[in-house]
């Protein structure tokens, strides 16, 4: 890319993220504005708006490049605003977890950065669509929407990895795990008490391989349902799926689709959480936009795994 191809659009969520992550972002800024390049800077004031930056920056042809920086929630509406665009995004993560740009790999420094807008690799990236509402990570339907309902309702502003501790404490004595019917492309693959997770990307929270076939570019969807209707038989799955076997055997559902159905069976609540952000109500209808946008990634990189995620929220 030239200067000459257009200005950069620069969508920053000023609430997200730490001290270091501004940094990163102001400067690529600056090793943008050293090399001739015309960033214009954009704060968001909520998802929506950010959203509503992509949508302008998406239908003007002097933009040539789009950069997003906050956490999955922002890097969601940004890729709604652009989806069917001709538009390429680079992420900047500035966010807790930074599911998608980890599944990208990135690794949060301005070296990678660099290297990714000088190397110039894009790979298509779809997105999903839930209930009219867009998601480009993982959603999730039970245990942990349950965790993030709690999450939402104690939220007062930037969030760290401790501030999970209490609503998954108390979701994991609390939960009674109700009973869900789940459709892949018009057949029933499940019907019972269990955790389902639909997902673009390999990797959910602190690098487990939960969808570990997931590809965010081949246009279909994942699904993995842990059967589990208590405490211990949800202890069995999580070890399993740290050591990456949790597929094998009976008591877990996997697959992949086009479209997805999630509903309850009986009155008990159900919350559904969609990249770390409070879902939907249920039933939910799942499909997916195959090659919604374009998205640079560093040249050569893998997900980021469990390992390499402990040791970034260690420091």
């Amino acid at each position: 890319m030239n200067p000459q191809d257009g200005y950069i659009q620069y969508i920053v969520n000023p609430k997200s993220g730490a001290s270091s992550d501004k940094r990163l972002v102001c400067g690529f800024k600056d090793y943008l504005s050293d090399h001739g390049f015309e960033v214009r800077m954009a704060f968001t004031e909520s998802l929506t708006h950010a959203c509503e930056l992509a949508t302008q920056a998406a239908v003007d042809y002097q933009c040539a490049l789009v950069c997003a920086a906050g956490g999955d929630g922002t890097l969601r509406e940004v890729i709604h605003g652009l989806e069917g665009s001709d538009k390429t995004l680079l992420p900047l993560p500035c966010g807790t977890e930074n599911l998608l740009a980890n599944e990208l790999g990135f690794d949060f420094s301005i070296d990678t950065l660099i290297r990714t807008f000088e190397g110039n690799c894009t790979r298509p990236l779809d997105l999903g669509l839930i209930n009219c509402k867009c998601f480009t990570s993982i959603a999730g339907f039970g245990f942990d929407g349950d965790i993030i309902h709690r999450m939402h309702a104690l939220r007062k502003g930037h969030i760290n990895h401790l501030d999970y501790f209490w609503p998954i404490w108390r979701t994991f004595w609390e939960y009674t795990f109700p009973p869900m019917r789940v459709e892949a492309d018009g057949k029933e693959i499940f019907c019972g008490r269990g955790l389902v997770f639909v997902g673009n990307i390999s990797r959910y929270a602190i690098g487990l391989s939960i969808l570990k076939n997931a590809d965010f570019g081949d246009g279909l969807l994942d699904i993995c349902i842990f059967k589990c209707d208590n405490q211990g038989r949800l202890l069995w799955h999580s070890a399993k799926t740290v050591f990456k076997r949790h597929t094998r055997g009976k008591q877990v559902v996997y697959a992949q689709a086009k479209t997805i159905r999630v509903e309850p069976l009986g009155d008990e609540p159900i919350y559904a959480q969609i990249d770390g952000d409070p879902g939907p109500g249920m039933p939910a209808d799942i499909k997916i936009i195959p090659e919604a946008i374009r998205v640079l990634v560093p040249p050569g990189a893998k997900p980021a795994g469990i390992r390499t995620r402990l040791r970034r929220m260690i420091g």
